[in-house]
C-alpha cells in the first residue's frame, strides 16, 4: 500500500520540525468487496510491516520509504544518517551510506520521527551474473566501510541485510514497493537489465545502533550488541566490551563467506582476505585499510575472462540442463558486453 505525499498533504511545520497529517483518513481499499482469493489481484492489498512504509512524494512523483524511529530506543540514528546526507560528506566518491531525504516527526506520539528514505532494494535481488559484477559488490562496499571508519562512526549491524542498492538503474520502470517482483500497476513482472548494462550502487543502511567517536578515541571500546548476524566470535559467552570497528570487519567477511562462498562457485582468490577478515579473535583481523589495499591487489591480478567468467549458483548441480543453458545464455550476453564496450567491473557514475 502506497501514502502519497502531496501539495494538499504537506507536512506541516511546527517548532522547526517536519509533522506528518494523518494520510489515510479517507482511504477505501480496492479490493474491499473482493473475495479472499481475489484481494491479490490489487495492488493496495500488499503492504510493508513494522517500521516501513512506502508512499510516493508528489512533487516529483518519485517513491520514497517512511521509517518509524524511537528516538529513546535510537537516540544517533536520525543523527548519524543526517551527517552522511551533508557536505560536503555527502558527495563524496566513496560515501555508501544511505541518503536521508527529510525528517518528519510524529504528531502526538513523544520521541517518534519518521526518517524520509529513498526506496532500496536488497543488494542480491537480482542474483549477480558474473565474477565482476560481485568484485563490483565487493569494491563498494569496503571503499564504504573505509569511509564510515575515516568519519569515526562504527555502524556495528553491517550484515547483509543492512546494504542494499539502489534499483533504479536496473530496474527503470521500478516495481511495487511491497511486491518486488510485479509492476507498480500489476500488470506483469518487473523487468530489469543486468549490473554490467547498468551498474548499480550499494549502500548501507539501519544506523540505529550505530556510534560516532571522537577522532582522539583511537580504540573505542563498546560493550556487546547483537544485530542481525549472531554469529560474532567476540560476542558469544561473553559480555567484554569489544572494538566495535573489528566487528564490522567480521560482519562484512562472514557476509562475503556466507552470501558467496556457501552459494556460489568462481571466488576462490576472495578466500584468504575473507578468512583473515573473520577470524576469532579481533585483535587479528585487519583493519579496514588494510582490507581495501589487499583488495586492490587481488582485482588487479584478475584476467579479464575470469571477470567475464558467470558466478554459478552451487544449487545448480542438482539440475539436469540448467548449467548448460545458463552457460550458453551467459556466453552470448558476455560476447554483447565485451561487442558494446561495457566494463568487466561495472562501475556506477558517482
Amino acid at each position: 500500500m502506497t501514502s502519497k505525499l502531496g501539495d494538499s498533504e504537506t507536512p506541516s511545520r511546527s517548532r522547526g520540525k517536519t509533522t506528518l497529517p494523518n494520510l489515510l483518513n479517507h482511504w477505501v481499499p480496492s479490493w474491499s468487496n473482493a473475495s479472499d482469493t481475489m484481494r491479490f489481484d490489487h495492488e493496495d492489498s500488499y503492504h510493508n510491516r513494522g517500521s516501513i512504509l512506502d508512499a510516493t512524494r508528489m512533487s516529483d512523483n518519485e517513491t520514497v520509504v517512511l521509517k518509524k524511529i524511537s528516538t529513546q530506543v535510537h537516540p544517533f540514528e536520525a543523527e548519524i544518517t543526517k551527517s552522511f546526507s551533508t557536505e560536503p560528506i555527502s558527495s563524496h566518491p566513496r560515501n555508501r551510506c544511505i541518503p536521508l531525504l527529510d525528517v518528519i516527526s510524529v504528531p502526538d506520539i513523544e520521541d517518534t520521527v519518521l526518517l524520509i528514505l529513498p526506496l532500496l532494494r536488497s543488494y542480491d535481488d537480482p542474483r549477480f551474473k558474473s565474477v565482476g559484477e560481485a568484485v563490483a559488490f565487493f569494491t563498494q562496499i569496503f571503499e564504504g566501510l573505509q569511509f564510515i571508519h575515516q568519519c569515526h562512526i562504527a555502524h556495528r549491524d553491517c550484515m547483509n541485510l543492512n546494504i542494499m542498492m539502489d534499483p533504479k538503474p536496473i530496474f527503470p520502470k521500478l516495481y511495487h514497493p511491497a511486491a518486488n517482483r510485479r509492476t507498480k500497476d500489476f500488470s506483469g513482472r518487473a523487468k530489469y537489465y543486468t549490473r554490467t548494462v547498468r551498474p548499480v550502487k550499494y549502500y548501507f543502511i539501519d544506523f540505529g545502533i550505530s556510534r560516532q567517536y571522537s577522532p582522539d578515541d583511537v580504540h573505542p571500546l563498546e560493550d556487546p550488541i547483537l544485530g542481525g548476524d549472531k554469529t560474532v566470535p567476540e560476542f558469544q559467552n561473553s559480555n567484554a566490551p569489544c572494538d566495535p570497528f573489528a566487528t564490522n570487519i567480521y560482519y562484512l567477511g562472514n557476509l562475503i563467506r556466507e552470501d558467496f562462498f556457501e552459494r556460489t562457485k568462481g571466488l576462490d582468490f576472495m578466500e584468504p582476505l575473507v578468512a583473515d577478515m573473520v577470524q576469532d579473535d579481533p585483535s587479528k583481523r585487519p583493519k579496514i585499510d588494510e582490507v581495501v589495499k589487499r583488495f586492490e591487489k587481488i582485482c588487479c591480478s584478475l584476467h579479464w575472462w575470469t571477470l567475464r567468467s558467470r558466478l554459478v549458483e552451487r544449487e545448480e548441480d542438482d539440475s539436469a540442463f540448467g548449467p548448460s543453458i545458463r552457460a550458453i545464455h551467459h556466453f552470448f550476453r558476455t560476447t554483447t558486453h565485451v561487442l558494446t564496450f561495457k566494463r568487466a567491473i561495472p562501475t556506477p557514475r558517482h
